[in-house]
């Protein structure tokens, strides 16, 4: 069975970090670039981070950069996200996405295989 699972997610105060795992099982991760997402409540499921098959190209959200890092570990077949200098703001559920081909997009249409998602939750 394919499947792609995320883990890291709690809660955290502002300005604090923390670290998100996204392990897959069923298939490799070498072929697949790896989006980031997350769906606060009554929003829209939005991009967060995104890194290419090779991990030689990735793009951040502007919400986001110079906060987050993500990363890739094709040898333990998994992908991760930094995240540092929490806000409230990045209060949401946050699910990684593959997509069968070496470079990523901002379409949630283009990705084929989803996680089931890991709650954040940034407050004092």
């Amino acid at each position: 069975q394919l499947q792609l699972v995320e883990s890291g997610g709690g809660l955290v105060q502002p300005g604090g970090s923390l670290r998100l795992s996204c392990a897959a099982s069923g298939f490799t991760l070498d072929y697949y670039a790896i989006g980031w997402f997350r769906q606060a409540p009554g929003k829209e499921r939005e991009g967060v981070s995104c890194i290419s098959s090779s991990g030689s190209i990735t793009n951040y959200a502007d919400s986001v950069k110079g906060r987050f890092t993500i990363s890739r570990d094709n040898a333990k077949n998994t992908v991760y996200l930094q995240m540092n200098s929490l806000k409230p703001e990045d209060t949401a559920i946050y699910y990684c996405a593959a997509r069968s081909y070496s470079y990523c997009s901002s379409r949630l249409n283009h990705y084929d295989y989803w996680g089931q998602g890991t709650q954040v939750t940034v407050s004092s």
